[in-house]
């Protein structure tokens, strides 16, 4: 695991704050269709009032599902979405009425693939967006050689290749090189490893680790990736369908669920098995929160349950799994994760 710092909670002023997030509103207008002709005005709420903060120098991590609101809360930091309330500030500067300045202490990437051109080598790219954010000359020079170097991909042999023949790593090394172009603050990314491989994902988190902590960069990373969020974050902020439900280290959410212990059985259904009544069975059973989630071996079902239950549980959940033609293939007892946490709080499977 990598390392994380520990911060004090008392005696913290807005000073101690590169972000600060006040009762954030966002909503947004759609039309649904009723019948052959008609369609119906209906306001989704993205965001309900949420509230957290991102200290200097530390790693930020907003989790939750796909839809929970944690791109529509990027966006609006970032000065690229306008709130219907509440404020944000980066820096002690509002993100709508000084937007010009909070743009230049921040770096933004809210997707690996998207804003480049194709025809242009991976150096070329850079080039274009320093002289676009005002570098010119041996600074422009330096920084990209620098950054080039920096997220390997001179070492990959690619910084003159086209764009174009870039795999997706490749792309999110370029793409968090052209967000550190102005060396910010505060950097911003939107699932920065989604879709990368696993050598290309670690080395990815292991750089703004190392950012963060070495170079005292702030970022604020939204993933729905549990892994990834206990890896390398600070803090956390739970969210789901607009609201912030926890926030705390890892290690603080853990301790949400620490009198509870992680279950798991590992199973091979039979082709008639109904997943979803199949976990609505065991929850009427155990009395206990549970939650199926797909594994590479078959499917991993998992039981928040007390210690002193786990025997009385396991026995109670393998007969009735045999019962429902499951077949048994492990069974396991862990300390809660992050995912327990978030199943814990919010009664959901999981993502």
């Amino acid at each position: 695991m990598y390392s994380t710092q520990i911060y004090a909670i008392h005696g913290e002023t807005a000073m101690d704050n590169a972000i600060e997030v006040r009762n954030l509103v966002k909503r947004y207008i759609t039309y649904e269709r009723k019948g052959f002709l008609t369609k119906v005005k209906r306001i989704v709420e993205a965001l309900k009032g949420i509230d957290f903060d991102v200290k200097r120098g530390e790693i930020f991590g907003l989790l939750g599902p796909n839809g929970a609101g944690k791109t529509t809360t990027v966006k609006i930091i970032s000065t690229l979405l306008l709130p219907d309330g509440g404020y944000a500030k980066v820096l002690g500067y509002d993100v709508v009425e000084e937007a010009s300045e909070v743009r230049k202490v921040i770096g933004v990437s809210l997707s690996v693939e998207r804003g480049f051109f194709w025809k242009l080598t991976g150096r070329e790219n850079l080039k274009y967006f320093g002289m676009l954010y005002g570098l010119d000359g041996e600074r422009l020079k330096k920084r990209v050689e620098y950054l080039l170097d920096k997220l390997g991909l001179k070492k990959l042999g690619v910084a003159d290749k086209l764009y174009e023949e870039y795999s997706l790593g490749m792309k999110a090394r370029l793409s968090l090189a052209r967000a550190l172009l102005l060396d910010p603050e505060v950097l911003i990314l939107d699932e920065p490893t989604l879709g990368l491989d696993p050598p290309s994902a670690r080395a990815l988190r292991e750089f703004l680790v190392k950012l963060a902590h070495e170079f005292n960069k702030t970022v604020l990373v939204t993933t729905h990736n549990m892994f990834e969020a206990e890896m390398i974050c600070d803090r956390v902020a739970i969210i789901d369908e607009g609201r912030i439900l926890s926030i705390g280290s890892p290690r603080e959410l853990k301790l949400k669920v620490a009198d509870n212990m992680a279950l798991e059985i590992l199973i091979l259904p039979s082709v008639a098995t109904n997943l979803d009544k199949l976990v609505e069975v065991l929850r009427e059973k155990t009395d206990v929160t549970c939650s199926m989630i797909s594994d590479v071996n078959g499917y991993r079902l998992k039981l928040i349950v007390p210690p002193n239950r786990v025997e009385e549980l396991t026995s109670i959940s393998v007969r009735l799994l045999h019962k429902l033609g499951c077949s048994v293939r492990r069974v396991e007892v862990k300390e809660p994760t992050l995912e327990d946490v978030f199943i814990k709080i919010t009664g959901k499977k999981g993502f």
